[in-house]
Parts: structure tokens; sequence; C-alpha cells
């Protein structure tokens, strides 16, 4: 079992940034899909950005690309989102997750998540 805490988030005017922390009660196993997600009350989850961990196969959200960073720290117990150029249209609550096993042959966005955390909420005002 995985605990996963998020934390960074808070409120910004448009076009700022943040950076979305996510520590991990021990580390991922290399090739594991994670990554972040975000969900609005009422509408469906989103994936934001995601990776195999251990490597540098990275994958974003069209919405997303060229404004946010997905990292990992060297000992993969930490994964960040840095958030630039922020819109309002990216406030939600946003969720980092892991996979429990490796998924070979799909995109981390399609891969089942078996951790979760609390999420951190990311509000940006025009």
């Amino acid at each position: 079992q995985v605990q996963l805490v998020e934390s960074g988030g808070g409120s910004v005017q448009a076009g700022g940034s943040l950076r979305l922390s996510c520590v991990a009660s021990r580390s991922i196993s290399d090739r594991n899909c994670m990554g972040w997600f975000r969900q609005l009350p009422g509408k469906e989850r989103e994936g934001v950005a995601v990776m195999r961990a251990g490597t540098n196969l990275i994958a974003y959200a069209e919405s997303v690309k060229g404004r946010f960073t997905i990292s990992q720290d060297n000992a993969k117990t930490t994964l960040y989102l840095q958030m630039n150029s922020l819109k309002p249209e990216d406030t939600a609550m946003y969720h980092c997750a892991a996979a429990s096993t490796y998924s070979s042959g799909i995109s981390c966005f399609a891969d089942k998540y078996n951790y979760w955390g609390q999420g951190t909420q990311v509000t940006v005002s025009s």
C-alpha cells in the first residue's frame, strides 16, 4: 500500500504559477504509471500530466502542453507538477495517483491507478 499526500495548491491570478508536490510513503516501482489528475465538482476527472516512474516517458493533456511540467525526484518518492501561465479554466482539485503494477502497451492516461491522494485545490482568478 502506498499513501500519497499532495501539497502546493492555492489561489493565484491568471498568468501566475504554482508548484504541486506529491509525497509517496515509498518509492514507486520503475515504469509504473504515475501522474496528476484534476476534477471539478460534478465533472469527470481529467488526466493532466502522466509519466512512467524512473523514465522520461511523459505525456500531457493538450490543454496544458507548454505550460505544465511533470517531474519526479531521484528517490522516486515525490512527484511534482510545475504549473505556469495559469488560466481560470485550470481551477480544480488536483490529485496525484500511482499504479501498483506495470502495464505495457497502454498510455498512462488510460492505466488503472490504485493509489490516490486526497487532493489539493487550485483556484485561478481572472
